[in-house]
């Protein structure tokens, strides 16, 4: 190489080949999370109208004290509290319509304090956290309070609201799978509590028993689409995790595992509440295209095989806080190749 050439190269600007998008629209963190809490508003709406004045206080107790609790973490580590971001608030409003409707007020209050406490605050705040807040504070008030928050915690025999005399449909499904594994024929209660179960119209519209946030379907798919259609939700994910669920759900239907068909399983429990609403969560799942397909069938994955073979009706939050382990991962697996290759490196002659 001559003195020219070498010259000419070194003053030659250097470019920098990476994936797109180059440009990004302005999407803040509030913005972000007060998309959440719009899209949360027809599954409070159905709430409240199947569980009344039971939701008002779960889920105003949750936010409450995910705020206080977002400002005295921030107090002891001398920092400003990040009130104003809205990401307390959507904390507590997931953690909420994720409890029974019976849960006790200490559920609430303690699930929420832990959930930002040991689900954010120890990993340096939003967007260091590595598990989803909301499932921290969750898996830490079941199975501290596992007998307040179990299977049995939503029946009431008699009880003013007529839906807490039923059991939950995945509930029911359960009770079913187990007698037949057992070779023995539905008892009289646990056969008419999985034909109601098996009713789609309920599940579909609302009014079955359940946590605050799952009685829906047609409610969570309303606020998943909005979030999916600003943006502020990747619709990947819940792609992912709808794939996986049928798919396996349909599965172990027809190797007679569980009563209930792919379509059940969709609409029941907290299949599509997760989908949309949990396994989204921006901080703690892939940013790759890829990746955060990959992590939903994973989520959605889990959750049906949990339902089966677990001891837990449900397998959400589980499936969740597992799939949040496998982020890096993910993110290192599935980057996109640029447009065109990546850059050459010179060589000298």
């Amino acid at each position: 190489m001559t003195e020219g050439e070498a010259a000419v190269e070194a003053e030659a600007p250097a470019v920098e080949v990476a994936p797109s998008p180059h440009v990004a629209a302005a999407l803040t963190t509030r913005r972000m999370m007060l998309d959440v809490v719009v899209a949360l508003a027809p599954i409070a709406v159905v709430s409240a109208a199947v569980f009344r004045w039971h939701t008002a206080v779960q889920v105003g107790l949750c936010v409450l004290t995910c705020v206080a609790a977002e400002a005295l973490f921030a107090r002891l580590r001398g920092r400003p509290a990040p009130i104003g971001d809205l990401s307390a608030v959507v904390t507590g409003l997931i953690l909420g319509f994720s409890l029974p409707w019976s849960a006790p007020w200490y559920v609430a209050v303690i699930g929420s304090a832990v959930a930002i406490g040991l689900g954010k605050a120890v990993f340096g705040g939003l967007g260091y956290n590595i598990f989803n807040p909301a499932m921290v504070g969750r898996a830490f008030a079941m199975l501290s309070f596992a007998k307040v928050m179990g299977a049995s915690a939503y029946v009431v025999e008699r009880a003013e609201l007529t839906v807490v005399t039923q059991a939950t449909p995945l509930s029911a499904a359960r009770a079913a799978a187990a007698d037949l594994a057992a070779g023995q024929p539905l008892a009289p209660g646990v056969e008419a509590q999985l034909a109601a179960a098996r009713e789609l119209w309920p599940l579909f519209v609302g009014g079955v028993n359940g946590s605050l946030g799952e009685t829906s379907a047609l409610a969570v798919l309303l606020g998943g689409l909005y979030l999916c259609l600003r943006r502020s939700a990747s619709w990947q994910v819940p792609a992912g995790v709808v794939l996986a669920g049928l798919a396996l759900a349909g599965g172990a239907n027809a190797l007679g595992l569980t009563p209930f068909t792919a379509l059940h399983h969709l609409l029941a429990g907290a299949l599509l509440f997760g989908a949309f609403f949990i396994a989204t969560d921006p901080v703690t799942s892939p940013v790759t295209p890829w990746g955060k397909f990959i992590f939903g069938l994973g989520v959605g994955g889990f959750t049906i095989l949990l339902r089966i073979f677990s001891g837990y009706p449900e397998g959400m939050m589980f499936s969740v806080l597992l799939m949040n382990t496998t982020t890096p991962l993910l993110n290192r697996w599935t980057v996109p190749r640029p447009l065109g290759g990546p850059a050459a490196r010179a060589t000298g002659g």
